[in-house]
């Protein structure tokens, strides 16, 4: 399992960044959905940080478009909630920000990105420990991306929970790496 996370962090060095003025351009960022309120039915404080990011990064002529991906199911429709909150609190255009509401997972998304919207050279956008498994999906079928770290939550109990899942999650992508189990081949007779 350490050897596996280890992988995962070697492979990605590099590519990562939290500084805006560090990270080169790139006309497309591809921003990975998370739940815009928490269980308890607050804002979410990693979904903003997401949409934080993405608004600096739009802001500051690093993108041109954006891809918002993530879940939507009846009653719930985490692409519009991020192109609301980029438009009406973000300043963003409307015209630049693509729904993808088929993002079910880290996975998928990438995938989507890649196979769906015809993009390869993108900047994904979540938090830190998050980009780390993207970025490794998104090097293993060929994408040349980067991640922009959006601004980790420290105070709230999901801190820890989140890390160690991603930490799973990690060895998770390296086993079907290894194994060669991809659903892109699925994905493309989709």
């Amino acid at each position: 399992m350490i050897l596996a996370n280890f992988w995962v962090f070697s492979l990605t060095e590099g590519r990562t960044y939290t500084k805006i003025s560090k990270i080169p351009p790139r006309e497309v960022a591809l921003v990975l959905g998370t739940s815009p309120k928490t269980m308890a039915g607050n804002a979410n404080p990693y979904f903003i940080s997401r949409m934080d990011a993405t608004a600096l990064l739009y802001h500051h002529g690093k993108i041109k478009k954006i891809i918002v991906s993530g879940e939507k199911s009846k009653g719930y429709n985490e692409p519009k909630a991020m192109k609301n909150f980029l438009i009406y609190q973000g300043g963003v255009p409307e015209n630049i920000i693509l729904e993808d509401p088929k993002g079910f997972n880290t996975r998928e998304s990438i995938l989507r990105c890649k196979n769906e919207y015809q993009q390869k050279n993108v900047i994904i956008v979540s938090q830190g420990f998050h980009n780390l498994r993207a970025l490794f999906f998104a090097r293993n079928i060929g994408m040349n991306a980067l991640g922009f770290d959006a601004q980790d939550v420290t105070k709230y109990q999901s801190y820890y929970r989140n890390h160690l899942r991603e930490f799973l999650a990690r060895v998770q992508a390296v086993v079907y790496y290894i194994f060669g189990i991809s659903n892109e081949e699925e994905h493309l007779k989709k």
